[in-house]
C-alpha cells in the first residue's frame, strides 16, 4: 500500500498518469524532515535562477537607460546587500518555522477567498516572467536556424511562425522539468550554474578589448566612457543610483519581502541558508548585470542593433555564449513555472499539480510570443512587486509579531472564517495609495475630480515606481496589524476566545 507522499517506483510499473500523480510536493502540509536540503542545494538554485536569462535583459537595460558607472556599481552593491538580508532575516526564518508553501500559509492567515485571488493573479505574473525567459532562450536557438528575432522597438508585435514553433518546443521542455518538482529543478541548477557563471564572465572579458581596454587598469575609464556613460540611448529615461539600488533590491521583492520564496526555503534545514541568496545576488545581479551590460555596449559599438540576449551571447562567446543563454532562460523559467503550478493548485485544489503546471506552461508559451513582455520587463517586475509585497508583510506580522502583541496567529483559520477583512483593506488600501502617488501624472480622472489640479503636497511628489515598494510594505504592515487588533479585541471575538472557540 503506497503511503502519502511516496513516489511510484518499481522500474517501469504503473502508467505515465499514475507516475505523474505520485509526484508529491507537500502542497498542503509541512515538509517532512527527511526531505530537507543543505546549503549546496540553495546555493545552486540561487546561482542558477539569478545568473540567468533575466540578467541578459536587465544588464543591457541599464546601459540603454544611461546610468553612470559610479551610480551603477554603488547601486548594485547597496541593493544586493539589502536583498540578501531580506531573504536571510525575513523569508527563510518564516519558511523554516512553518514549512508550508506561501499559498497554504496565506490561506490560514487571509482565508480561502483572498488566497484564491492572490494565487490566480500571482500565477499570471509568474507565467509572464517564465515566458520572458522562454523568449530569452529562443533568441539564441533561432540564430543557427536563420530565424529572425522579433524587434519590439522596430514595431514587431508578433514573432514569425517558425520562431513561435521554437518557443513551443522550449516551453514544453521547461514545463516537463517543472512538473518533476523541487529536487529535479535543484539538480538541474547544480549542473548548470557553475558553467553559466564562467561563460558570462569570460564573454564580458573577451569583448572588453573591442571597447579599447588593453589592461585591467583601463576598465574604469572604459566603463565611464563607453559602457555606463550616463547618457540614455534613444528615448529611454535616465537611471540614477537610486534606480539601480532600488531595482537590485526590489526586483525580487515578491520573493523576499513578499515571501514567495517561503515555498522554496520550506526545504531548508536552517534559516541561515537564506544567506545562500548572496550567490544569486552577487554572481547574478552584480556580476552578470555588469557582464551583460559590457556585452550590450560592445555589441552596439560595432553598429549592431536589437541587442537581444541570444545575439549578444553569441557575439561575446560564440556557440558557448548562445548555449548559455538557452540554459540561463531555462534555469529561471523552471522554478518560476514550478511556483506558478503551486499557485494555481490552491485555486483548483482537486487538480493534480502536474496538470496545473502544464496548464501554466501553455500560458507561458503564449506570453513568450509577445515581444512587448521582454521590452517592458522592468515595468512588469516593478508592478509585480508593488501588487504582491503587502501579502508578505501580512505573513511576517502574523507569524512573528502577533504573538508578541497578544494577538492570535492564523486567526482567520481558527475562527473558521472564509475572508479576512483586515487583510483585504490593508492589501487594497496600501496598493492604491502607492499607485496613486506613482500614477498621479497619468490619472486624468483623478485630476478632473479635483477640478483640474492636485493638492500641492501630492503634486510635489515625483516617485519612481520602484521607490514605493518599501514604503508600501511598511504601510501594509501597520494597516494589517491595526485592523487585526481591532478585529480580535472586539467584544464578540473576545467572548469566543474565552469560550474556547479559538486557541
Amino acid at each position: 500500500m503506497q503511503m502519502k507522499g511516496e513516489a511510484v517506483s518499481g522500474g517501469g510499473s504503473g502508467s505515465l498518469i499514475e507516475r505523474l500523480d505520485a509526484l508529491y510536493e507537500y502542497d498542503r502540509e509541512p515538509v517532512s524532515e527527511k526531505k530537507l536540503h543543505g546549503w549546496k542545494t540553495f546555493i545552486a538554485m540561487f546561482a542558477g535562477e539569478h545568473v540567468a536569462g533575466t540578467e541578459f535583459v536587465l544588464g543591457p537595460l541599464m546601459v540603454m537607460h544611461g546610468v553612470s558607472a559610479k551610480d551603477f556599481f554603488l547601486g548594485l552593491l547597496v541593493g544586493n546587500i539589502l536583498a540578501v538580508l531580506s531573504w536571510a532575516l525575513m523569508t527563510a526564518p518564516v519558511a523554516v518555522k512553518t514549512r508550508l508553501t506561501i499559498y497554504w500559509q496565506l490561506r490560514k492567515i487571509i482565508g480561502p477567498y483572498l488566497t484564491i485571488a492572490y494565487s490566480a493573479f500571482y500565477a499570471v505574473i509568474l507565467c509572464l516572467l517564465a515566458g520572458a525567459m522562454v523568449t530569452v532562450a529562443v533568441t539564441a536557438i533561432s540564430i543557427p536556424f536563420g530565424i529572425p528575432n522579433p524587434d519590439y522597438v522596430a514595431g514587431d508585435l508578433i514573432p514569425s511562425i517558425p520562431w513561435m514553433g521554437l518557443a513551443l518546443v522550449v516551453g514544453v521542455v521547461i514545463a516537463a522539468l517543472a512538473v518533476l518538482g523541487f529536487e529535479k529543478i535543484a539538480t538541474f541548477s547544480k549542473i548548470c550554474a557553475p558553467w553559466m557563471v564562467l561563460v558570462f564572465f569570460a564573454a564580458a572579458i573577451a569583448v572588453l578589448g573591442k571597447l579599447g581596454a588593453t589592461s585591467f587598469s583601463d576598465f574604469w575609464q572604459i566603463a565611464n566612457d563607453k559602457i555606463f556613460t550616463g547618457v540614455p540611448i534613444g528615448n529611454n529615461s535616465k537611471y540614477t543610483f537610486w534606480h539601480v539600488a532600488g531595482f537590485a533590491w526590489l526586483c525580487n521583492a515578491p520573493q523576499h519581502l513578499g515571501m514567495s520564496d517561503v515555498t522554496i526555503f520550506r526545504y531548508a534545514k536552517s534559516w541561515t541558508q537564506g544567506f545562500a541568496s548572496a550567490f544569486g545576488m552577487f554572481l547574478g545581479h552584480f556580476g552578470a548585470w555588469i557582464a551583460s551590460g559590457i556585452l550590450c555596449a560592445a555589441f552596439l559599438s560595432e553598429g549592431f542593433v536589437n541587442p537581444q540576449p541570444g545575439a549578444i551571447g553569441l557575439y561575446g562567446a560564440g556557440i558557448a555564449g548562445a548555449i548559455s543563454v538557452v540554459i540561463a532562460g531555462w534555469t529561471t523559467a523552471n522554478p518560476t513555472l514550478y511556483r506558478a503550478g503551486l499557485a494555481i493548485q490552491v485555486a483548483t485544489p482537486n487538480w493534480k499539480r502536474w496538470k496545473v503546471t502544464f496548464a501554466a506552461g501553455a500560458f507561458m508559451i503564449f506570453t513568450a510570443c509577445i515581444p512587448a513582455v521582454n521590452a517592458n520587463l522592468d515595468r512588469i517586475v516593478s508592478y509585480n512587486a508593488l501588487f504582491f509585497v503587502p501579502l508578505g508583510a501580512f505573513v511576517l506580522m502574523d507569524v512573528w509579531v502577533f504573538p508578541k502583541l497578544g494577538l492570535i496567529s492564523n486567526f482567520t483559520e481558527k475562527s473558521r472564517k472564509l475572508f479576512s477583512w483586515p487583510a483585504a483593506i490593508a492589501w487594497v488600501g496600501s496598493f492604491l495609495i502607492c499607485f496613486i502617488v506613482y500614477g498621479k501624472d497619468h490619472l486624468a480622472w483623478m485630476k478632473s475630480m479635483l477640478n483640474g489640479g492636485l493638492p500641492s503636497w501630492l503634486d510635489a511628489i515625483n516617485m519612481d515606481l520602484t521607490y514605493l515598494i518599501a514604503p508600501e510594505w511598511i504601510l501594509a504592515s501597520l494597516m494589517y496589524v491595526g485592523f487585526s487588533y481591532y478585529q480580535q479585541k472586539s467584544a464578540k471575538n473576545t467572548q469566543l476566545i474565552a469560550e474556547g472557540g479559538l486557541s
